[in-house]
Protein backbone atom coordinates (compact mmCIF):
# COMPACT_ATOMS: atom_id res chain seq x y z
CA UNK A 1 0.00 0.00 0.00
CA UNK A 2 1.97 3.67 -1.45
CA UNK A 3 0.93 6.68 0.79
CA UNK A 4 1.23 8.29 -2.27
CA UNK A 5 -2.30 9.59 -2.93
CA UNK A 6 -1.60 12.19 -5.57
CA UNK A 7 0.87 12.20 -7.63
CA UNK A 8 3.76 14.53 -5.90
CA UNK A 9 2.38 13.99 -2.45
CA UNK A 10 4.07 11.75 0.19
CA UNK A 11 2.66 11.15 3.87
CA UNK A 12 6.16 10.71 6.16
CA UNK A 13 4.15 11.11 9.51
CA UNK A 14 3.11 7.19 10.32
CA UNK A 15 4.23 7.92 13.69
CA UNK A 16 1.13 10.30 14.42
CA UNK A 17 -1.16 8.04 13.01
CA UNK A 18 -1.72 5.17 9.78
CA UNK A 19 -3.80 4.59 7.38
CA UNK A 20 -6.33 1.69 8.43
CA UNK A 21 -5.57 -1.74 6.65
CA UNK A 22 -8.15 -3.42 4.56
CA UNK A 23 -8.47 -6.21 6.08
CA UNK A 24 -8.92 -4.54 9.54
CA UNK A 25 -11.53 -2.37 7.91
CA UNK A 26 -13.27 -5.32 6.64
CA UNK A 27 -12.94 -6.73 9.96
CA UNK A 28 -14.37 -3.95 11.83
CA UNK A 29 -17.26 -3.92 9.20
CA UNK A 30 -18.11 -7.26 9.67
CA UNK A 31 -17.53 -7.16 13.03
CA UNK A 32 -20.07 -4.29 13.46
CA UNK A 33 -22.69 -6.13 11.54
CA UNK A 34 -22.32 -9.18 13.47
CA UNK A 35 -21.34 -8.32 16.75
CA UNK A 36 -24.16 -5.79 17.55
CA UNK A 37 -24.95 -7.38 21.16
CA UNK A 38 -23.61 -6.65 24.06
CA UNK A 39 -20.75 -8.74 25.03
CA UNK A 40 -21.73 -9.05 28.72
CA UNK A 41 -25.44 -10.65 27.84
CA UNK A 42 -26.36 -14.15 27.74
CA UNK A 43 -28.22 -14.64 24.46
CA UNK A 44 -26.99 -15.51 20.96
CA UNK A 45 -26.27 -12.25 19.62
CA UNK A 46 -24.48 -11.17 23.10
CA UNK A 47 -22.06 -14.22 22.84
CA UNK A 48 -21.64 -13.42 18.98
CA UNK A 49 -20.08 -10.13 20.19
CA UNK A 50 -18.09 -11.67 23.39
CA UNK A 51 -16.52 -14.42 20.85
CA UNK A 52 -15.52 -11.51 18.17
CA UNK A 53 -13.89 -9.74 21.54
CA UNK A 54 -12.13 -13.09 22.73
CA UNK A 55 -10.87 -13.35 19.57
CA UNK A 56 -8.85 -10.11 19.22
CA UNK A 57 -7.79 -10.57 22.30
CA UNK A 58 -6.23 -13.78 21.96
CA UNK A 59 -4.56 -12.13 18.68
CA UNK A 60 -3.17 -9.12 21.06
CA UNK A 61 -1.78 -11.08 23.53
CA UNK A 62 0.09 -13.90 21.27
CA UNK A 63 1.80 -10.97 19.45
CA UNK A 64 2.70 -9.04 22.88
CA UNK A 65 3.89 -12.67 24.87
CA UNK A 66 1.01 -12.47 27.45
CA UNK A 67 -2.19 -14.30 28.73
CA UNK A 68 -5.30 -13.74 27.15
CA UNK A 69 -6.27 -12.44 30.30
CA UNK A 70 -3.69 -10.27 30.64
CA UNK A 71 -5.17 -8.15 28.31
CA UNK A 72 -7.22 -5.27 28.99
CA UNK A 73 -9.40 -3.58 26.24
CA UNK A 74 -8.93 0.35 26.46
CA UNK A 75 -9.73 3.17 24.56
CA UNK A 76 -6.44 4.63 23.86
CA UNK A 77 -3.09 4.44 24.06
CA UNK A 78 -3.02 7.69 26.73
CA UNK A 79 -5.79 5.73 28.76
CA UNK A 80 -3.97 2.64 28.76
CA UNK A 81 -0.84 4.76 29.81
CA UNK A 82 -3.26 6.66 32.30
CA UNK A 83 -4.35 3.27 33.86
CA UNK A 84 -0.72 1.99 34.50
CA UNK A 85 0.09 4.84 35.97
CA UNK A 86 -3.11 5.59 38.45
CA UNK A 87 -3.95 2.50 38.90
CA UNK A 88 -0.81 1.51 40.00
CA UNK A 89 -0.04 4.14 42.81
CA UNK A 90 -1.76 3.01 46.22
CA UNK A 91 -1.69 6.20 49.51
CA UNK A 92 1.86 6.85 50.07
CA UNK A 93 3.27 5.18 47.37
CA UNK A 94 4.98 7.63 44.50
CA UNK A 95 5.39 7.15 40.13
CA UNK A 96 8.38 7.85 38.42
CA UNK A 97 9.19 8.02 34.42
CA UNK A 98 11.70 9.21 32.04
CA UNK A 99 12.02 12.33 31.24
CA UNK A 100 10.91 11.63 27.42
CA UNK A 101 8.00 9.97 27.91
CA UNK A 102 4.74 10.70 26.32
CA UNK A 103 2.94 13.09 27.91
CA UNK A 104 0.18 10.24 28.31
CA UNK A 105 2.87 9.11 30.76
CA UNK A 106 4.20 12.74 31.46
CA UNK A 107 1.14 14.53 32.60
CA UNK A 108 0.21 11.59 34.90
CA UNK A 109 3.41 10.92 36.71
CA UNK A 110 3.69 15.24 36.99
CA UNK A 111 -0.37 14.90 38.31
CA UNK A 112 0.88 13.13 40.98
CA UNK A 113 4.04 14.72 42.22
CA UNK A 114 6.00 11.87 40.42
CA UNK A 115 10.10 12.01 39.82
CA UNK A 116 10.80 12.63 36.55
CA UNK A 117 14.01 11.03 35.62
CA UNK A 118 16.85 12.22 33.41
CA UNK A 119 18.20 10.72 30.49
CA UNK A 120 21.73 11.19 28.43
CA UNK A 121 22.20 12.77 25.08
CA UNK A 122 20.68 9.74 22.89
CA UNK A 123 18.29 9.59 25.21
CA UNK A 124 18.97 6.60 27.53
CA UNK A 125 17.49 6.57 31.15
CA UNK A 126 20.29 7.49 34.00
CA UNK A 127 20.10 4.37 35.81
CA UNK A 128 22.16 6.42 38.78
CA UNK A 129 19.00 8.70 38.95
CA UNK A 130 16.43 5.75 38.96
CA UNK A 131 18.75 3.56 41.58
CA UNK A 132 18.40 6.45 43.86
CA UNK A 133 14.74 7.09 43.80
CA UNK A 134 14.14 3.61 44.83
CA UNK A 135 12.43 2.46 48.28
CA UNK A 136 9.52 0.40 49.31
CA UNK A 137 7.08 2.98 48.54
CA UNK A 138 8.06 3.29 44.75
CA UNK A 139 4.92 1.59 42.35
CA UNK A 140 5.52 1.97 39.18
CA UNK A 141 8.22 3.25 37.17
CA UNK A 142 7.72 4.03 33.07
CA UNK A 143 9.77 4.32 30.44
CA UNK A 144 8.58 3.74 27.02
CA UNK A 145 10.00 1.33 24.64
CA UNK A 146 10.65 3.35 21.61
CA UNK A 147 10.80 7.24 21.63
CA UNK A 148 7.27 8.53 19.77
CA UNK A 149 9.47 11.72 18.42
CA UNK A 150 13.60 10.91 18.30
CA UNK A 151 12.73 6.87 17.72
CA UNK A 152 15.07 6.07 19.88
CA UNK A 153 14.92 2.41 21.66
CA UNK A 154 15.01 2.02 24.98
CA UNK A 155 16.31 -1.29 26.65
CA UNK A 156 14.10 -2.23 29.32
CA UNK A 157 16.52 -5.41 30.53
CA UNK A 158 18.46 -3.27 33.07
CA UNK A 159 15.58 -0.93 33.85
CA UNK A 160 14.51 -3.71 35.29
CA UNK A 161 17.47 -4.99 36.97
CA UNK A 162 17.88 -2.03 39.41
CA UNK A 163 14.09 -2.51 40.26
CA UNK A 164 14.41 -6.08 41.06
CA UNK A 165 17.68 -4.75 43.49
CA UNK A 166 16.64 -1.51 45.06
CA UNK A 167 12.49 -1.68 44.38
CA UNK A 168 11.59 -5.04 43.92
CA UNK A 169 8.06 -4.47 44.60
CA UNK A 170 7.90 -1.69 41.99
CA UNK A 171 5.60 -2.16 38.82
CA UNK A 172 7.56 -1.40 34.90
CA UNK A 173 5.94 0.04 32.60
CA UNK A 174 6.20 0.52 28.82
CA UNK A 175 4.49 2.67 26.77
CA UNK A 176 5.09 0.54 23.40
CA UNK A 177 3.11 2.47 21.46
CA UNK A 178 5.68 3.16 18.88
CA UNK A 179 7.60 0.07 19.49
CA UNK A 180 4.90 -2.26 18.21
CA UNK A 181 5.07 -2.04 14.19
CA UNK A 182 9.19 -2.16 14.29
CA UNK A 183 10.01 -4.47 17.39
CA UNK A 184 9.05 -8.40 19.02
CA UNK A 185 7.26 -6.45 22.22
CA UNK A 186 7.11 -9.89 23.48
CA UNK A 187 10.41 -10.02 23.49
CA UNK A 188 11.78 -6.52 24.06
CA UNK A 189 9.42 -5.96 26.94
CA UNK A 190 9.24 -9.60 28.41
CA UNK A 191 10.56 -7.72 31.41
CA UNK A 192 7.59 -5.08 31.63
CA UNK A 193 4.77 -5.58 34.32
CA UNK A 194 2.60 -3.58 32.29
CA UNK A 195 3.07 -2.49 28.60
CA UNK A 196 0.65 -0.10 25.96
CA UNK A 197 -0.46 -0.65 22.78
CA UNK A 198 -2.46 1.79 20.27
CA UNK A 199 -4.41 0.50 17.06
CA UNK A 200 -3.97 3.25 14.94
CA UNK A 201 -0.18 3.24 14.82
CA UNK A 202 0.25 0.00 12.84
CA UNK A 203 -2.82 0.19 10.88
CA UNK A 204 -5.57 -0.72 13.12
CA UNK A 205 -8.56 1.97 14.22
CA UNK A 206 -8.33 5.01 16.12
CA UNK A 207 -9.97 4.93 19.85
CA UNK A 208 -9.26 1.54 20.85
CA UNK A 209 -6.03 0.63 22.57
CA UNK A 210 -4.58 -2.17 25.33
CA UNK A 211 -2.75 -2.59 28.17
CA UNK A 212 -1.02 -5.91 29.31
CA UNK A 213 -1.29 -6.36 32.79
CA UNK A 214 0.93 -9.21 34.04
CA UNK A 215 -0.60 -11.92 36.46
CA UNK A 216 0.87 -10.55 39.48
CA UNK A 217 0.61 -7.26 39.10
CA UNK A 218 -2.23 -5.28 40.97
CA UNK A 219 -4.04 -2.71 39.43
CA UNK A 220 -6.76 0.12 40.81
CA UNK A 221 -9.32 -0.30 38.33
CA UNK A 222 -10.29 4.09 36.76
CA UNK A 223 -13.42 3.33 34.87
CA UNK A 224 -15.63 2.38 37.00
CA UNK A 225 -19.61 0.70 36.52
CA UNK A 226 -20.06 -2.79 34.46
CA UNK A 227 -17.31 -4.62 35.48
CA UNK A 228 -15.82 -5.16 31.99
CA UNK A 229 -12.22 -6.49 31.06
CA UNK A 230 -11.71 -8.34 34.10
CA UNK A 231 -13.07 -5.32 36.24
CA UNK A 232 -10.04 -3.25 35.24
CA UNK A 233 -12.25 -1.06 32.56
CA UNK A 234 -15.52 -0.90 32.81
CA UNK A 235 -17.80 0.30 29.77
CA UNK A 236 -19.57 -1.32 26.89
CA UNK A 237 -16.78 -2.94 24.79
CA UNK A 238 -16.38 -1.35 21.13
CA UNK A 239 -17.03 -4.71 19.50
CA UNK A 240 -15.55 -3.56 15.47
CA UNK A 241 -13.23 -1.34 17.55
CA UNK A 242 -11.50 -4.64 19.25
CA UNK A 243 -11.88 -6.89 16.50
CA UNK A 244 -10.12 -4.53 13.72
CA UNK A 245 -7.06 -3.77 16.50
CA UNK A 246 -6.63 -7.52 16.79
CA UNK A 247 -6.67 -8.27 13.06
CA UNK A 248 -4.21 -5.25 12.76
CA UNK A 249 -2.01 -6.70 15.37
CA UNK A 250 -1.71 -10.19 13.58
CA UNK A 251 -0.70 -8.59 10.17
CA UNK A 252 2.03 -6.24 11.61
CA UNK A 253 3.28 -9.12 13.81
CA UNK A 254 3.30 -11.63 10.42
CA UNK A 255 4.77 -9.01 8.66
CA UNK A 256 6.83 -6.97 10.64
CA UNK A 257 10.31 -8.31 9.67
CA UNK A 258 10.23 -7.67 6.02
CA UNK A 259 8.67 -4.43 6.61
CA UNK A 260 11.75 -3.83 9.30
CA UNK A 261 14.24 -4.34 6.73
CA UNK A 262 12.78 -2.88 3.47
CA UNK A 263 11.87 0.69 5.63
CA UNK A 264 14.51 0.69 7.30
CA UNK A 265 16.20 1.07 3.63
CA UNK A 266 14.45 3.86 2.33
CA UNK A 267 14.78 5.94 5.55
CA UNK A 268 18.28 6.01 5.70
CA UNK A 269 18.38 7.00 1.43
CA UNK A 270 16.27 9.59 2.98
CA UNK A 271 18.87 10.68 5.77
CA UNK A 272 21.81 10.06 3.05
CA UNK A 273 19.71 12.58 0.28
CA UNK A 274 18.86 15.13 3.08
CA UNK A 275 22.69 15.28 4.20
CA UNK A 276 24.13 15.55 0.72
CA UNK A 277 22.07 18.61 0.16
CA UNK A 278 22.22 20.06 3.91
CA UNK A 279 25.56 18.81 5.45
CA UNK A 280 24.94 20.41 8.92
CA UNK A 281 21.59 18.80 9.76
CA UNK A 282 21.73 16.91 12.56
CA UNK A 283 20.26 13.64 13.31
CA UNK A 284 18.69 13.52 16.96
CA UNK A 285 20.61 11.19 19.41
CA UNK A 286 23.30 9.81 15.90
CA UNK A 287 24.92 13.33 15.83
CA UNK A 288 26.79 15.61 18.74
CA UNK A 289 25.39 19.02 19.44
CA UNK A 290 26.98 21.49 20.93
CA UNK A 291 30.33 21.13 23.20
CA UNK A 292 29.51 17.09 23.51
CA UNK A 293 32.23 14.64 22.86
CA UNK A 294 31.53 11.57 19.93
CA UNK A 295 28.69 9.20 21.11
CA UNK A 296 31.16 6.10 22.66
CA UNK A 297 28.43 4.03 21.53
CA UNK A 298 25.56 3.50 18.17
CA UNK A 299 22.59 4.12 19.38
CA UNK A 300 19.32 1.79 17.95
CA UNK A 301 16.44 3.51 16.14
CA UNK A 302 13.13 2.09 15.36
CA UNK A 303 13.31 1.74 11.15
CA UNK A 304 11.05 4.05 10.54
CA UNK A 305 12.37 7.15 12.45
CA UNK A 306 13.93 9.82 10.73
CA UNK A 307 14.20 12.36 13.29
CA UNK A 308 16.42 15.64 11.90
CA UNK A 309 17.27 18.80 13.35
CA UNK A 310 18.31 22.46 10.93
CA UNK A 311 20.19 24.89 12.37
CA UNK A 312 19.34 28.23 11.86
CA UNK A 313 15.21 27.34 10.42
CA UNK A 314 11.75 27.00 12.38
CA UNK A 315 9.87 24.18 12.38
CA UNK A 316 6.59 25.53 11.21
CA UNK A 317 8.08 27.25 8.65
CA UNK A 318 9.45 24.09 6.92
CA UNK A 319 6.43 22.74 8.19
CA UNK A 320 4.23 25.38 6.04
CA UNK A 321 6.48 24.88 2.98
CA UNK A 322 6.81 21.10 3.09
CA UNK A 323 2.88 20.70 3.01
CA UNK A 324 2.20 23.15 0.74
CA UNK A 325 4.39 20.94 -1.28
CA UNK A 326 2.74 17.77 -0.30
CA UNK A 327 5.17 16.70 2.16
CA UNK A 328 2.85 15.83 5.32
CA UNK A 329 5.02 15.59 8.49
CA UNK A 330 5.36 17.02 11.77
CA UNK A 331 7.94 18.07 13.84
CA UNK A 332 7.89 18.08 18.22
CA UNK A 333 5.01 16.54 19.97
CA UNK A 334 0.93 17.75 18.22
CA UNK A 335 -1.05 19.33 20.73
CA UNK A 336 -5.29 19.17 20.74
CA UNK A 337 -5.04 22.58 18.92
CA UNK A 338 -2.64 21.10 16.34
CA UNK A 339 0.07 23.91 17.02
CA UNK A 340 3.77 22.64 17.72
CA UNK A 341 5.09 22.55 21.50
CA UNK A 342 8.83 22.94 21.99
CA UNK A 343 10.62 19.17 22.06
CA UNK A 344 10.60 18.43 25.94
CA UNK A 345 12.78 15.19 24.31
CA UNK A 346 15.06 17.05 22.77
CA UNK A 347 15.37 19.52 25.70
CA UNK A 348 15.84 16.68 28.23
CA UNK A 349 18.52 15.45 26.02
CA UNK A 350 20.41 18.87 25.98
CA UNK A 351 19.63 19.90 23.01
CA UNK A 352 19.59 24.17 22.68
CA UNK A 353 16.07 25.68 22.44
CA UNK A 354 17.13 27.60 19.05
CA UNK A 355 17.89 24.20 17.52
CA UNK A 356 15.43 21.69 19.07
CA UNK A 357 13.56 24.61 17.22
CA UNK A 358 14.41 23.72 14.26
CA UNK A 359 13.50 19.88 14.23
CA UNK A 360 11.47 17.65 11.51
CA UNK A 361 9.90 14.46 12.78
CA UNK A 362 9.79 12.44 9.44
CA UNK A 363 7.90 9.20 10.13
CA UNK A 364 7.77 5.93 7.42
CA UNK A 365 5.66 3.30 7.96
CA UNK A 366 4.90 -0.46 6.63
CA UNK A 367 3.34 1.33 3.34
CA UNK A 368 5.73 3.70 2.56
CA UNK A 369 7.48 3.63 -0.89
CA UNK A 370 10.35 4.97 -2.98
CA UNK A 371 8.17 7.21 -4.43
CA UNK A 372 7.72 9.03 -0.93
CA UNK A 373 11.28 9.11 -0.41
CA UNK A 374 12.12 10.85 -3.56
CA UNK A 375 9.34 13.37 -3.31
CA UNK A 376 10.67 14.11 -0.11
CA UNK A 377 14.26 14.27 -1.17
CA UNK A 378 13.26 16.34 -4.12
CA UNK A 379 11.85 19.23 -1.70
CA UNK A 380 12.78 18.77 1.69
CA UNK A 381 16.52 20.23 0.89
CA UNK A 382 15.37 22.57 -1.46
CA UNK A 383 12.88 24.42 1.46
CA UNK A 384 15.42 24.18 3.97
CA UNK A 385 17.50 26.30 1.99
CA UNK A 386 14.91 28.88 0.48
CA UNK A 387 14.41 29.43 4.50
CA UNK A 388 17.86 29.90 5.14
CA UNK A 389 17.86 32.58 2.49
CA UNK A 390 14.88 34.46 3.57
CA UNK A 391 16.87 34.60 6.49
CA UNK A 392 19.64 35.53 5.66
Amino acid sequence: MGTTRESGEAYLDWAASTPMRAEAVEAMVAAAHAGFGNPTGAHHAARVARRIVDDARDQVADALGAAPSEVIFCGSGTEADNLAIFGARRPGDHVACSAVEHHGVLHPVEHLDGTVIGVDAQGQLNLEQLAAICDDQLAVVSVMAANNETGVIQPLEPIRAVLDEHAPQALLHTDAVQAFPWLDVATHAAAADLITISGHKFGGPKGVGALVVRSGATLTPQVLGGGQEFEMRSGTHNVAGIAALGVAVAAMAAERHAVVGRVAALRDRLVRGVRAIVPDVIESAIDPVGGQQAFARPITKVAGSAHLCFPGIESEALLFLLERAGIYASAASSCASGAQDPSHVLAAMGYPRELAAGSLRLSLGYGSTDGDVDRALAVIPDAVLQLRAAAA
